[in-house]
């Protein structure tokens, strides 16, 4: 059951504060480090070992999964570790980010949960992730495409804060807990003039800026999607149960999406303008 946004906000300003493992947990920043080598390293449990080769080959079974690999693969100078770990276990993370002195991100780490192919998140933040739900419910698809598509979350998240100011990154992931702090024992008063300050600083709240960086990893995952469902009536049915979520829940991210729906070659839009 889909709980209101108004809940979820309280929860998430509570799980900023609280050293709880969300879905898309970020750790904490480190200093900028010396410049790494570049590349893609894959730290896998053995006793997750098969079950991440399945994910990662639905993953590759797309034109823009094998795109993104290859991109992080040879990058010159961004070392990407994955990883598969038994905590958060259908949940999946990004973080432990360093760039250099020039502002370059060199170092990423992205931790999948070790049932990765399992759990469905809120349509709320999850708009594309949630819409999959039904296709696998009638036997349509299998919970590895789930897995991809949580993978795809992730990497968005990687090539977006590759894109970003570092210095405002890093910035925010300072002054965001102080942020939650205040706005949980002043009656939450978003009107206080220290978090209004605090905001001026960061460029926002920290819900907006969490839910801006969860709805780019959404978009990525539509990417995968896009590629993966070359049928349209199937691609259309999922197009449809996104764009109703989108329209519900993230509206003013809505350009995001449409960019990757009208970029598919000579196919229908499936009722996105």
């Amino acid at each position: 059951m889909t709980l209101n946004r108004n809940f979820h906000l309280l929860l998430l300003l509570a799980a900023i504060c609280l050293p709880a493992v969300s879905l898309n947990a970020r750790t904490p920043n480190p200093p900028p480090a010396a410049p790494a080598t570049g590349g893609l390293h894959e730290v896998i449990d053995p006793r997750y070992k098969a079950r991440y080769q399945e994910w990662k080959r639905e993953f590759l079974s797309t034109d823009i999964g094998r795109a993104q690999w290859e991109m992080y693969a040879q990058h010159p100078h961004l070392l990407l570790t994955i990883t598969v770990s038994g905590g958060n276990p259908n949940g999946a993370g990004s973080g432990k980010y360093k760039w250099n002195d020039k502002g370059e991100l060199i170092e990423a780490t992205i931790s999948l949960g070790r049932e990765l192919d399992e759990g469905y998140p809120s349509s709320v933040y999850y708009p594309v992730m949630n819409a999959l739900e039904p296709f696998e419910q009638k036997q349509l698809i299998s919970g590895t495409v789930l897995a991809a598509t949580k993978i795809a979350h992730e990497f968005g998240h990687v090539k977006r804060t590759g894109q970003v100011d570092s210095t405002v990154y890093q910035l925010q992931t300072q002054l965001i807990p102080q942020y939650n702090k205040i706005f949980l024992s002043n009656g939450r008063d978003a009107k206080d003039p220290r978090l209004v300050e605090i905001e001026s600083k960061i460029g926002g709240t920290p819900v907006r800026i969490w839910e801006d960086r969860e709805y780019w990893g959404e978009a990525n995952a539509l990417v995968y999607l896009r590629d993966r469902f070359t049928d349209d009536r199937m691609r259309c049915a999922l197009f449809s149960r996104i764009r109703h979520s989108v329209d519900l829940y993230a509206k003013r991210y809505e350009p995001r999406f449409l960019e990757v729906v009208r970029a598919i070659p000579n196919r229908k839009t499936c009722g996105w303008p």
